[in-house]
């Protein structure tokens, strides 16, 4: 198991989980192959390998994963100061983060073919790093979150530019997934004071979900889930609606919460191969419906009969997640600790 848990059965995002995942994030950013490229080639000179397109971001897989081990490296170092792993955390973003990588990155972005590159699940991984470097309040995190702003930049000038043009949202459970890439991007216009951002994403989020009502939650999950459609959309618009608002429109969005129905929604996802790299999303599954039910439990008032129901569904959910961590299956491995200690977190 990769973790820990209490003697009461809570799962800890204690000292011993952080150094396991340290080094896990450690050896995955290392890792160059297999990789996966989210790769528009416009000539003959665009034909070059990863570590040449993104030197900050190479490993892992594929780009959004590189970042979600950033993310989870910066998240660890800040929550576990007094971990031996910590200097050689701080010499790889030192590394990662230097002015000529960043520079690269910018480049890349900016490139007329990269318009669509990893949108929008990238352009809010991105985000969540640049948030938590902002968390820090050490000069080496200053100095990390400010080498990191002008990708964070480009990527809030693509939300900025793309979200007018957007008329209809994208509603699956995988990296395209609207709901997703607005509720991290809103985190970070919170976090960095970005009023513009903020209000296109809120704006956006009702317009495309506020009138939602009898979700099909009874389809899911679909094979190659990590979010759940359903439970995502939600966890967005607790972010829009004041309490009393959002209490209201989860009502009519899912209106047999009261009853935790339908059942698929509120047991975990089975996984059967974690080799296979969509099968295992569904272990991602149940990570991020976690953390979606989570934030549900803490939006809804405490006399709600749902907020129990969120936070039980919530505990199941992270246990199965959980479980699926041991597997040490890179096809899961490159991405799932991250997810785990959002779930943890919420």
């Amino acid at each position: 198991m990769p973790g820990t848990s209490d003697d009461d059965g809570a799962i800890r995002f204690d000292e011993a989980t952080a150094s396991r995942f340290a080094a896990l994030a450690l050896a995955n950013i290392a890792r160059e192959y297999p990789h996966k490229l989210d790769h528009v080639i416009g000539s003959d000179a665009d034909i070059v390998v990863p570590r040449q397109l993104h030197p900050a971001f190479h490993g892992s897989f594929d780009w959004h994963s590189c970042v979600h081990m950033h993310w989870l490296l910066a998240r660890i170092r800040r929550r576990h100061r007094a971990l031996p792993v910590v200097a050689e955390i701080g010499a790889l973003l030192d590394h990662h983060f230097a002015d000529d990588a960043i520079a690269a990155e910018v480049a890349y972005v900016t490139r007329p073919d990269s318009a669509s590159f990893e949108r929008p699940y990238g352009w809010a991984w991105l985000l969540k790093l640049a948030a938590e470097l902002r968390a820090g309040n050490d000069a080496d995190a200053v100095r990390w979150s400010r080498a990191l702003q002008p990708l964070a930049d480009a990527f809030v000038a693509r939300y900025l530019d793309f979200l007018p043009r957007a008329r209809y949202p994208v509603r699956h459970g995988v990296h395209s997934n609207s709901a997703f890439g607005l509720a991290f991007a809103l985190d970070y216009a919170q976090v960095a004071g970005d009023r513009r951002l903020c209000d296109i994403c809120a704006g956006k989020a009702r317009e495309w979900y506020a009138c939602d009502r009898d979700a099909p939650a009874e389809w899911e999950p679909s094979g190659a889930d990590f979010l759940s459609p359903v439970l995502i959309e939600a966890d967005l618009m607790r972010r829009v609606f004041d309490a009393a608002s959002f209490g209201a429109w989860l009502d009519a969005f899912l209106p047999r919460f009261h009853d935790a129905e339908p059942g698929c929604l509120f047991t975990p996802a089975e996984v059967d191969d974690r080799s296979d790299g969509q099968i295992v999303h569904l272990d991602g599954l149940n990570l991020s419906r976690a953390w979606c039910y989570a934030g549900i439990a803490r939006a809804l008032s405490q006399d709600d009969v749902r907020t129990r129901i969120a936070r039980n569904a919530a505990a199941s959910h992270l246990a199965a997640g959980w479980r699926g961590l041991a597997s040490g299956d890179f096809a899961g491995s490159h991405w799932l600790a991250s997810f785990a200690v959002l779930a943890i977190d919420e």
